[in-house]
C-alpha cells in the first residue's frame, strides 16, 4: 500500500470517528433533555398527586359533614330532632321499646322470630312500639352499614309508619341481613335493593332520592345518639313502659317466639 493510500485511509477513519462521536454527542444531549423533561413531569404529577390526595384527606367525609348539618326530621316522627319513632294506634296504652342496631345479628335473630308477632299485637292496639337505632357495630366491626341503614329507615319513616315498620323488618330478613363483618348495608344501592320488596317503598324515587343524597344521615347520627345516652349496652334490648322485658329466669332479650309472648303477657299486666 502507498504513503498516500495509508493516509487517505486514516483521513476518512479520523472523518468517520468524528462523525460518529458527533452523532452520539446529540444522542446524549437528547437523551438527557428527555430525561430532565420526564423528572419535571414526574415531580409535577407528584406534586399534583400530593395536593389532591391533601385536598381529598380535608375534604369532609359524607359521616363527617353530616354531623354539623342540620336535621332533618322525618315526617312521622316526634321529638328534639324527630327521634321519637313511634309506631301504632294513639289508643294504646302501652308502649314497647326496640333498641336495635341494623347490622346486629341478634336483632335480626329477633325480629326474623317475633317481627311478624309485634306487628300483629300493634296492628291490634296491645301496645305501641317505639324504636331507637344503635350504630355501634360500625365502631366495633368498622364501617357505616349501620348509620346508613338507620338513614334509610328515617327515608322510611318519611314515607310512612307501616313502611317504616315493614323496611326494618326486611333488612334484617334472613335473606337480606349480611353478617357482622360485611358492611353491605352501607351500599345505598342494597338498601334500595331491599326496598322494592316493600310495597310503598319500591320504586319509590322520593325514598331513593333520601337514600341517595343522605337526607336523613344527620338524624341517623341523632338517633344513634338517643341510643348511646338511654345507657343500653347491647341489642337487641325491649323495655314496656320503661321496664325492661327478659325472658324469664333470664337477664337476657326473649328471643323465641314462646319466650317473648310469655314476657310480653307478663309487661302488659305490670
Amino acid at each position: 500500500m502507498s504513503a498516500r493510500n495509508n493516509q487517505a485511509n486514516k483521513a476518512a477513519a479520523r472523518e468517520r470517528l468524528k462523525v460518529e462521536r458527533e452523532r452520539q454527542a446529540k444522542k446524549d444531549k437528547t437523551r438527557r433533555q428527555l430525561v430532565v423533561a420526564g423528572s419535571v413531569v414526574a415531580v409535577l404529577a407528584i406534586a399534583g398527586g400530593v395536593g389532591y390526595f391533601v385536598v381529598q384527606a380535608n375534604k369532609p367525609k359524607a359521616w363527617e359533614a353530616a354531623k354539623d348539618a342540620a336535621v332533618t326530621k322525618p315526617a312521622n316522627s316526634t321529638g328534639t330532632d324527630g327521634t321519637t319513632v313511634v309506631v301504632g294506634k294513639a289508643e294504646a296504652k302501652k308502649t314497647l321499646q326496640l333498641f336495635e342496631d341494623p347490622r346486629c345479628p341478634s336483632c335480626a335473630s329477633f325480629e326474623q322470630a317475633n317481627g311478624e308477632q309485634v306487628k300483629k299485637d300493634v296492628d291490634a292496639g296491645k301496645y305501641k312500639v317505639e324504636y331507637v337505632g344503635a350504630t355501634f357495630i360500625d365502631n366495633m366491626a368498622g364501617g357505616e352499614g349501620s348509620k346508613n341503614a338507620t338513614s334509610a329507615l328515617g327515608a322510611a319513616l318519611n314515607v310512612s309508619p307501616d313502611a317504616f315498620l315493614e323496611y326494618k323488618g326486611k333488612l334484617y330478613s334472613q335473606a337480606n341481613h349480611p353478617e357482622e363483618s360485611v358492611d353491605k348495608f352501607a351500599d345505598d344501592n342494597y338498601l334500595i335493593k331491599i326496598a322494592d320488596q316493600v310495597p310503598a317503598l319500591k320504586g319509590n324515587k322520593k325514598f331513593q332520592d333520601a337514600v341517595k343524597g343522605g337526607t336523613f344521615d344527620a338524624w341517623a347520627l341523632k338517633m344513634s345518639q338517643k341510643f348511646d345516652a338511654s345507657g343500653i349496652k347491647g341489642t337487641p334490648t325491649l323495655k314496656m313502659d320503661g321496664k325492661v322485658v327478659v325472658k324469664e329466669g333470664t337477664e337476657a332479650a326473649p328471643m323465641a317466639p314462646e319466650d317473648f309472648k310469655t314476657a310480653i303477657e307478663k309487661a302488659l299486666k305490670g
